[in-house]
């Protein structure tokens, strides 16, 4: 006969047993975990983290801004200020001169300039005022020589052609303001290129003949050529011009997210093959297909038909109007994109381009912001996401930074030839 006593006992050391193995376990995990998250930091610490596309300086115009103090991003909507970028050990960034499509005429053109030089203008100043946090950066060695005087870069660039106008020397007038990418087009087409989204479809059939003159200007200067929301005609005409390596300061892949704006496998094979590189951005839309909502949908376009354009309202509009979206977004939410959405991507673009191009080009203040990437101070959890996927240290310095140094200087040596044949 049984023992109901002993059988008692044995029931409970087993028991024991399993909750005490059980709690080894998860804390077996958890100092795992912890350990994996401190070897990752210590990486983000090591390698230098450029990130290739900000549209910040449309804040940074606005009256009373101060780059020096950290902003509330749910407050504010602001994604990048210097405090933040050392919070997030984020070294370099280039901050993108933005100017919205519009008229092309004569009266456009010198508007669009103005407002470019106005953004550029503002990036010098703030990193004049602010010397002891930053500096400004013209060459791919100084974010190094920065980086070591534990300062951050600031680099400029432009996105969309459009302050170029008709008028070829601005583009030499650009180069020696600073900036050192031009987004060739924006969300409509210009008068240099077709872009993904222009709801008219193509115009010039990518590059016109004045973009073409333009993609060949920039590689005499030394700018590098931005191909991000050009259509696919647009990408196909740069890189058999360009006679530098191109990039995208903010595309993802096609194959995981089926967007216009994201590059194809082929597109992918050609920038390895071109030495370029591609910069994955942190725009949810880019990086996960989110499921249908009509209704949210409706709801935004009905807001931005009565919309003025952003850098037209005055502070008091643009609260109102971050407001109007927010209250759009709770009452329809859609799933936000993640980390591992983000390495998803960069898993594919290693797997069809190589290791060698690819970067990260987060589109903050722009668009881009995403749970556990939501501004400047969160970035360290790419780095954090691509250790746990099992990238080592030399990987993760050629995604954070290296990648985009290398082209960076290989444009600049196609410059300096271009100049030495000219001379």
């Amino acid at each position: 006969m049984s023992n109901p006593r002993l059988n008692y006992l044995v029931l409970f050391l087993i028991s024991f047993l399993f909750v005490c193995c059980n709690k080894s376990s998860n804390t077996n995990i958890m100092k795992n975990e912890d350990e994996l998250i401190q070897k990752a930091l210590d990486i983000h610490n090591r390698v230098l983290t450029l990130d290739t596309h900000a549209d910040t300086p449309l804040r940074m115009i606005q009256p009373g801004f101060d780059m020096s103090k950290r902003h509330d991003p749910r407050e504010s909507g602001s994604k990048v200020d210097y405090p933040r970028m050392i919070e997030g050990g984020l070294d370099a960034i280039f901050f993108a001169a933005f100017v919205a499509q519009d008229i092309r005429d004569d009266g456009g053109h010198n508007r669009a300039k103005n407002l470019c030089l106005q953004m550029i203008d503002s990036i010098v100043t703030s990193t004049k005022r602010n010397r002891d946090l930053v500096g400004l950066a013209l060459n791919p060695e100084d974010a190094y020589s920065l980086e070591k005087e534990g300062k951050r870069a600031i680099y400029i660039g432009i996105e969309n052609g459009y302050p170029i106008g008709k008028d070829l020397s601005n583009v030499e007038l650009y180069f020696n303001k600073g900036v050192r990418y031009i987004t060739l087009v924006h969300s409509s087409n210009n008068d240099l290129a077709d872009s993904a989204t222009d709801p008219n479809g193509s115009e010039h059939g990518g590059l016109s003949d004045f973009g073409s003159e333009v993609v060949k200007e920039m590689n005499r200067l030394g700018i590098m050529v931005d191909v991000s929301h050009g259509n696919d005609s647009l990408f196909y005409d740069a890189i058999a011009l360009s006679k530098a390596p191109i990039i995208a300061s903010h595309s993802n892949a096609r194959a995981v997210t089926n967007h216009n704006r994201n590059m194809t496998d082929e597109m992918l094979r050609l920038m390895a093959k071109n030495g370029g590189v591609v910069q994955l951005t942190m725009l949810a839309d880019y990086l996960r297909e989110a499921p249908p909502n009509e209704a949210r949908d409706s709801a935004i376009v009905a807001l931005r038909t009565q919309m003025k354009p952003f850098v037209e309202m005055t502070r008091e509009e643009q609260i109102a109007a971050r407001n109007a979206f927010r209250e759009i977004n709770e009452k329809y939410p859609v799933p936000d994109a993640t980390v591992e959405d983000v390495v998803d991507h960069i898993d594919h673009i290693i797997k069809i381009a190589g290791i060698d191009h690819v970067g990260i080009g987060c589109d903050f203040d722009g668009g881009g912001g995403i749970e556990g990437v939501f501004d400047a101070s969160e970035v360290m959890n790419i780095t954090i996401g691509l250790v746990k996927r099992g990238y080592s240290e030399e990987e993760i310095e050629k995604i954070w930074g290296g990648n985009l140094i290398r082209v960076f200087k290989e444009v600049q040596e196609v410059a300096k030839k271009t100049k030495a044949l000219e001379a």
